[in-house]
């Protein structure tokens, strides 16, 4: 560890430093500012991360947490943090440097909006507060908007279930050659202990903030989710166990009053956004927090980053896998709420992108999960119990031909490959786009329901590959004609020195949407 750079505690150089304003925008008290805090531990147990990079800046995060599972173990203090960022990984060429107020009223988390740094380059960053340094981050910069670039690489991850198994699958994912993560969501699972999982949640089900925080810490303790934020920045959103199971706006999955829903959605909206690495205009609005939004990689890929779970009308039909009754057919049920699917909509429109990517939650292509059965079976909680929402979508992408939409799925802790069909019940209508859902970290996929899973596949001849054995994540690598998605996966997820290999590989070709095998 190491650490360069003068000490900046008086007013002038706080007001300096970037990233100041978010901690005085949040900050409801006077706390008293200690410049030379006495720890009971390291402070940076939970890491260093970046996320939403942009052409000329990057959002720094980390977490004071000397007693990460204890709230934290800070004392109600402001304590400042010095910030600085290089050119190269032993910080000797520092191109920013500032310092923040780590704030009580964030659990002294710090999200350090750097802007002014070059485009498509690669950066090391770190932070120090008191005498002691935090490990030292790497991250990089977007291409600059419109700039001819030949290939892109990121991987794209969801559902880390701490209590199912170990995230080998994260140690792996370090070592990758790659430009980003993006993670699908289900960062977090809200469930209670369970004794008989190859490691266990601390308490209860989550329901109050100090719980929601505590359990972020836990899952972050974690090193190899550690190393993968420290290697690359992270592109993120949510899905429902941030919060809880299939919930739908302000909709809880059990009997529960509105109200006390309301309490519980604001309490983990605002530990999600302290420890992920989020910019200012996502910051938590009591029960509200914008979090879809646009990122472009020069002339070649633009994510557009949905939440599909905040602004969603209830699952029909009383939710689960079952037959669709009217409701999953109502013109006005909605996934995304009327006003992100408009920007999403307009910004497909409007994009120069060579690949449009839709990074969402839950399974868009329809699927049939019980064939053998003259009415059909549907996961309602995803796109089929939201027809009308997913018609809208997709007939724009036949209308109106964003170049090479890909959308990318989590969720559903299995590997599948869909062809996006203009009509899922034509077999020979168009193809308006092509999915890739990534398998889960560690989230088990039912083994009741794989053969079946397995034996549906004839009936839904849009769904080019499944599969439900293995944990994972997807690779990706974009030029100018091809997108390949390779889907590597370990060995087990119970022992922590798993393999990992390539267990399917698909190309999209620049022009003609659809998977192919590679």
């Amino acid at each position: 560890m190491q650490y360069n750079g003068d000490r900046l505690l008086n007013r002038r150089n706080f007001l300096l430093g970037a990233g100041l304003f978010t901690g005085l925008v949040i900050a409801s008290k006077t706390w008293p500012v200690i410049a030379q805090p006495i720890f009971s531990n390291y402070p940076f147990q939970l890491g260093v991360a970046s996320g939403d990079p942009l052409p000329d800046g990057i959002v720094l995060w980390t977490r004071l947490a000397p007693e990460p599972l204890n709230g934290g173990g800070m004392q109600p203090v402001n304590v400042p943090v010095e910030w600085q960022i290089a050119r190269d990984e032993k910080m000797t060429q520092v191109v920013q440097k500032g310092t923040v107020l780590a704030t009580p009223e964030l659990a002294h988390s710090i999200h350090v909006d750097v802007r002014g740094l070059e485009p498509n380059r690669w950066y090391w960053y770190q932070f120090k507060v008191g005498n002691e340094v935090s490990p030292i981050g790497r991250t990089r910069t977007a291409p600059a908007p419109n700039n001819s670039i030949q290939q892109l690489n990121f991987a794209f991850a969801s559902c880390q279930d701490w209590q199912n198994g170990f995230y080998t699958a994260y140690k792996h994912l370090a070592e990758e050659d790659l430009d980003l993560i993006v993670h699908l969501g289900d960062y977090i699972y809200e469930y209670g202990a369970n004794s008989d999982t190859p490691r266990q949640h601390i308490g209860e089900e989550i329901i109050t903030l100090n719980d929601y925080r505590n359990r972020y810490a836990l899952y972050k303790t974690d090193v190899n989710l550690q190393a993968v934020h420290a290697k690359f920045p992270w592109i993120v959103t949510w899905d429902d166990h941030e919060v809880e199971n299939n919930y739908a706006n302000y909709i809880p999955e059990n009997n529960q009053s509105r109200e006390a829903f309301i309490t519980r959605r604001v309490n983990a909206y605002q530990a999600y956004y302290e420890n992920m690495p989020l910019r200012l205009s996502s910051l938590p609005n009591k029960s509200s927090m914008l979090l879809y939004r646009r990122l472009t990689f020069g002339d070649l890929a633009e994510f557009n980053v949905l939440d599909t779970r905040q602004y969603r009308t209830d699952q029909p039909c009383n939710d689960g896998l079952k037959p669709r009754c009217d409701a999953a057919l109502d013109s006005q049920a909605t996934m995304t709420g009327a006003k992100q699917e408009r920007w999403l909509l307009q910004g497909l429109d409007k994009s120069q992108a060579r690949w449009n990517i839709i990074a969402q939650q839950t399974m868009l292509a329809q699927f049939d999960f019980d064939p053998r059965s003259e009415v059909q079976f549907f996961n309602l909680d995803q796109w089929d119990g939201y027809v009308a929402s997913r018609d809208r979508l997709l007939n724009f992408l036949e209308q109106r031909k964003p170049s090479n939409p890909v959308v990318i799925t989590g969720d559903i802790h299995s590997s599948w490959v869909n062809d996006l069909k203009a009509d899922f019940n034509n077999p020979q209508s168009a193809t308006v786009g092509t999915e890739f859902i990534c398998t889960s970290i560690s989230s088990d996929f039912p083994t009741r329901f794989i053969e079946s899973t397995q034996a549906a596949l004839s009936n839904n001849p849009h769904t080019k590959f499944f599969n439900g054995n293995y944990r994972g994540y997807v690779r990706c690598k974009l030029t100018r004609d091809n997108w390949q998605s390779d889907y590597r996966v370990v060995s087990t997820i119970t022992e922590k020195d798993a393999t990992i290999s390539t267990l399917a590989s698909f190309v999209v070709e620049n022009g003609q949407p659809g998977a192919k095998a590679a």
